[in-house]
Parts: structure tokens; sequence; C-alpha cells
């Protein structure tokens, strides 16, 4: 039997005794409304609660002869209530207790995603107060480019991670909705004062308008969250990958005593938790396209969605939750070797302050496109000589004739590159923006 790669509380949300709990919860709730109003007896809630009970096991046996889960779970609860459960299910279709119990399900899954993505924040925020002022080489294109630090990347991670966060409080607020409005959603058999207080016993909003289902852009956004937040996680375990890569060795997975790598090779430390969190981003990324091809339903509903759903809902968010847990834990306990960033980053000589240098020039008098020429020949020839470029660039008379050497030696001193970090921390982790009161947000135009 293969492993299934579950956190146990995450994986407690799909069972199927909760799901059916769930849709319990919806029933009981509408016996109450429906009490209230007076549409059905209101001595018989508390028996009906009292006595509501369900088996998964009887719910699968009668499922297997009906051929329809929503009957077989009513009538478990009728085997076991007793007369008063003609009251059950009263003016229900199926679809009012599976959307909405789904609503409760996504919404339990949301607010469980919303606690690890907050303790993975935690986590980038650490590391990177802890690695601010540690330099490295930056790269575009796969090439280097010009200093940045480990901590930058860090940053740029929090702030991405918080993004998510905004994310699935929104997606988790736009499933929070229930529905009671019956078979083609007019409120036939039910007044939607049903539905109104019905949903707020559960904590869920009434949708305005549906049809016999909750509609799937609700789901596709949450889905589409989900697969957004793998892609993030997948981008941070890529750049794992590539620093743990021999040539470069800049950080790498930590690599507890007794682990083995290769059964073949036993030098072998290979990255086969960002490999796996790569792998499984890929999964996720696939149930939104299904997310949201489940949008289209014919009229007022099929059941297209509804067996798609029982894998991807699960199992995507199954999936986030774990990839969520897994980086956490990847970055929490990354072993740094700023040694060999140094070592990357002067692994050029020089050739990565080539822009800085470029810049003291033209503020040295020189035109643009001279002063690239300048800088061009002799990084080229310390590219293809393997010369030092602050030597060469020493010995250029025109650059000599343009700057001083103390402007030289600033443009070869990889503060210049960086003096501007702590600023960007106060932005990422305080929020502070010198012209914050004015920036130039585009208002969103009323077409109502």
């Amino acid at each position: 039997m293969i492993k299934r790669y579950t956190l146990p509380e995450m994986g407690a949300i799909w069972t199927e005794e909760n799901r059916f709990r769930k849709w319990l919860d919806v029933e009981l709730a509408a016996c109450q409304a429906n009490a209230e109003a007076g549409n059905i007896p209101a001595d018989v809630v508390e028996p009906i609660k009292q006595k509501a009970v369900f088996s998964v096991e009887r719910i699968h046996e009668l499922e297997k002869t009906l051929d329809h889960d929503v009957i077989a779970f009513t009538t478990n609860l009728a085997e076991n209530i007793g007369p008063e459960a003609r009251w059950v299910h009263f003016g229900l279709t199926s679809s009012d207790v599976v959307d909405t119990a789904n609503a409760l399900l996504l919404v339990e899954a949301g607010d469980l995603l919303l606690d690890k993505l907050q303790a993975f924040s935690d986590v980038l925020k650490r590391r990177a107060l802890e690695f601010k002022d540690t330099p490295m080489i930056g790269r575009t294109h796969g090439i280097h480019a010009e200093p940045t630090t480990l901590g930058l990347t860090f940053a740029l991670w929090f702030e991405e991670n918080r993004r998510n966060i905004d994310r699935m409080t929104r997606a988790r607020a736009g499933v929070s909705y229930g529905k009671l409005s019956g078979a083609v959603g007019a409120f036939a058999h039910l007044d939607p004062d049903i539905e109104e207080r019905v949903c707020f016993l559960l904590g869920l909003r009434p949708a305005s308008v549906s049809t016999q289902v909750i509609q799937r852009d609700r789901y596709s956004e949450f889905v589409c969250t989900l697969a957004i937040i793998a892609s993030s996680l997948e981008k941070i375990a890529l750049q794992v990958r590539h620093w743990q890569r021999t040539e470069v060795r800049e950080a790498h997975e930590f690599f507890k005593p007794g682990q083995k790598g290769s059964s073949a090779m036993p030098h072998k430390r290979n990255p086969i938790l960002s490999e796996r969190i790569c792998g499984l981003a890929r999964v996720v990324r696939g149930y939104a396209v299904t997310a949201l091809e489940n949008n289209a339903l014919w009229h007022e509903r099929d059941i297209s969605h509804s067996g798609a759903e029982r894998v991807i809902l699960p199992d995507a968010c199954i999936s986030t939750d774990y990839l969520v847990a897994k980086t956490t834990s990847l970055l929490d306990t990354l072993v740094v070797k700023p040694e060999r960033m140094m070592e990357n980053l002067n692994a050029t000589r020089g050739l990565v302050f080539s822009g800085q240098l470029l810049l003291e020039l033209a503020a040295g008098g020189a035109q643009r496109e001279e002063a690239y020429y300048w800088v061009q020949r002799n990084a080229l020839k310390s590219w293809d000589e393997g010369l030092d470029f602050s030597e060469l660039v020493k010995q250029d008379p025109d650059i000599l004739r343009t700057i001083t050497a103390e402007q030289i030696e600033r443009a070869f001193d990889v503060r210049t590159q960086l003096k501007n970090v702590d600023r960007i921390f106060d932005r990422v982790f305080t929020g502070i923006h010198k012209y914050s009161g004015a920036l130039p947000l585009e208002t969103s135009k009323n077409f109502s």
C-alpha cells in the first residue's frame, strides 16, 4: 500500500464520518428553522436531535441498492429516529444539504490552511531577519547578475505568502455560502427566511440567488487559490534545488543522521523534499483546471461536477496542507553556507559590479554608450581570459581619465549595491513607505 502523506487534522476534515456529520448539521438546522416558522411541529425537533445518528457502514450498504448517497443517508437516519423522521429533509433537495455542508467543510479546511500559512510566515520572517545582511550573488537568466542578500529572498517569499494569506481569506469567505432554495433555486417549497435562518445557525451566509446548486465559480476561486499557493511553494522549492546543486552548494536540505540519498551512490544528498514539493504542486494545479470546468453546468443543474469534486476538493486541500507544512519544515531547517555564497559572488572576478561602474562613469561625465563600451571591453576580456575585472579597469586610460580611484573602489564595494536592504525590510515588515499616503493606485470604476 502507498503511504498517504497527509496531516491528520486536514485528513480528518475530509473523512466520510465528518462529511455525513456536516450533512446532519444541515438537516438538524433545517428542522429547527422549520419548527420556528411553524412548518413542522415544534415538539419533534428535540427527539430528532436526540435520535439522529448514522453509520457510515450502513449508509454504504443502503447505497448499494438505492444508488443515491443522500437518500441512503436520510434512510439511515429514519431507521434510528422513527416516526418523527418524516420531518427530516422537509422541503429540501439533495444539493441543499450537500452544498451547504460543502461550505462547512471548505471553511474548516480554509481555517486550517490559514493557520498553517501564518506559521509559514513566522519561519520566513525569522530567516529573513537572520540573513538580512548575508551577501550572495543574484541571478537573472541563470547567469550571475548583481549582489543581493539571502535575507531579501526570504523577505520576497514572506511578502508573497502574505498575499497568499489574503487570497485564502477571500476564498474562504467566497465559499462560506449555503443554499436551501430547492430544485431550481426558486424556493418552491420553503421560504427564503428558512434558508437565511439555517445559514445563520451554521455560521454561513445565504446565497442571494442560486440554481439547485451553489454556483461553482466560488469553488473555482477556492481551488485556484490553492493552486496559486502551491505554485508559490514550488517556486521556493525550485530555488532550494538550485542552491543544493553540486556546482552551487549555497544551501541544502537538512540531512538527518542515518539518512541515505541513493541506493547506488553513497555520497549523494539529494533535494528529495524540494523535488516532492515541486511534483505535488503540479497535481494541485491540475485540480484547478477541473474546478474551472465544473463552473459550466447544464441549465439549473447537472451532476458532471459532482464526481470530480469528490476527488478534487479533499485532495486539493490535503495536498496543499501537506505542501505548506513541508515547505515550512524545509526552510525552518535549511542549512545555509554563507562562505560558499561569498565564493560564488566573487567567482567572476568582479564582473558583477559592471553596472555600478557604468553608473559611476556616467555620473563622472561620460556618455552612456561610450561608457558602456569601455566597461564591456574590459568585462569581455576578463570573462574570456580569466583576468581580474577590477585590475583591468584600473589600467584602462579612458576610465581613469573620467573617474577617480575612489569612485572605482566604490563601484566594486558590495556595500554600495546593498545600501538599501534596510529600507526594503522596513517596507516589507513594518509597512513604511515614504509616499504611502499618495501611492498612484487605480480606483475601481463603477459599472452598476
